[in-house]
């Protein structure tokens, strides 16, 4: 499995001799894995790595525990260890996820690192992915997760949950369980444990089918995304806004909602539509929309979308 994940990091090119990573390490059984495979490499590719755990708190005496494990993994391989109890406003997945990556990169600029390696596996992949389907998202929310994005990595893709966990018992690794992964109220828990087992009966190969046809899909939600990016800091005119092709108009308002730090939001469809409403208006006055902390301001044919996090999401 080592040989596996230096294969996989040298082809997508997630890090080199030398980098300096930020280990986002939860507990559980993919980032203590993630964990242990970078510590057998450490001496070989001579890297720096430091810990960072969040306490969410969501899980009670679990969330302790989790914490407690991980505490003892820093001592154990000997690495400094950055933890974070936020006081979480809302338990949304994106909202969650927000104050995870918040965190990891300012522990990287902190401390001059390169990277932050997340421990997401191929499983995580697959199941996200219905669980998007399932709820409408269009090609950029049915899109991949990436090897690399940024100063994100996650050497973990392109493993399944099954090799993960024989890796860990093998090497008799202590990690911790998410009880909560096996209750059937949480969408997630029942896409992997109902939705994705029926399908299998239909294709046994479902995970890699599926996965396959992410790689897809990503490759075309790129091409999209970087025109997108090139239009991201010109001034467009609501009417010049209004002649793009709708697909554009879209990714473009996405891209603004998310902000400098390009973290983005729980934006939905009707939001999307109601500022396209707003920016195909013929009133005069000045208009203003607010959502989910985005602020939409339009004067004439002049317009702003803004990420305000002042605001009440």
């Amino acid at each position: 499995m080592i040989k596996k994940f230096q294969n996989i990091s040298h082809e997508y090119d997630l890090w080199q001799k030398g980098s300096k990573i930020v280990l986002g390490i939860s507990g559980g059984p993919d980032s203590v894995c993630l964990l242990d495979i970078f510590f057998q490499l450490q001496k070989k590719y001579k890297m720096d790595f430091i810990m960072a755990h969040i306490n969410y708190g969501l899980r009670g005496k679990d969330s302790d525990q989790d914490e407690k494990l991980v505490r003892k993994l820093a001592e154990q391989y000997d690495l400094k260890l950055f933890i974070l109890n936020p006081k979480c406003k809302s338990k949304s997945e994106n909202a969650l996820r927000e104050i995870r990556y918040r965190f990891f990169e300012k522990i990287r600029k902190n401390n001059d690192f390169d990277l932050i390696a997340v421990a997401h596996n191929a499983d995580d992949q697959v199941e996200t992915f219905l669980m998007r389907l399932i709820r409408g998202s269009g090609l950029a929310g049915l899109s991949a997760m990436r090897f690399k994005n940024d100063s994100i990595i996650r050497p973990l893709l392109g493993f399944q949950r099954n090799e993960i966990l024989a890796y860990l018992h093998k090497n008799k690794l202590d990690y911790r369980i998410d009880r909560t992964n096996l209750k059937p109220v949480f969408f997630r828990n029942r896409v992997r444990n109902e939705l994705l087992p029926l399908l299998e009966k239909f294709n046994p190969s479902i995970r890699k089918t599926l996965t396959n046809s992410l790689i897809s899909i990503a490759e075309d939600n790129c091409y999209i995304s970087e025109i997108v990016k090139k239009m991201y800091n010109k001034k467009i005119s609501a009417k010049n806004f209004l002649d793009l092709h709708p697909s554009i108009q879209k990714r473009l308002i996405l891209l603004k909602t998310a902000g400098k730090n390009q973290m983005p939001k729980d934006i939905e469809s009707v939001h999307i539509n109601e500022i396209i409403k707003t920016l195909k208006s013929k009133k005069s006055k000045i208009q203003t929309v607010i959502f989910k902390g985005v602020r939409l301001t339009r004067k004439g044919d002049l317009f702003n979308i803004e990420s305000d996090h002042s605001l009440n999401i």
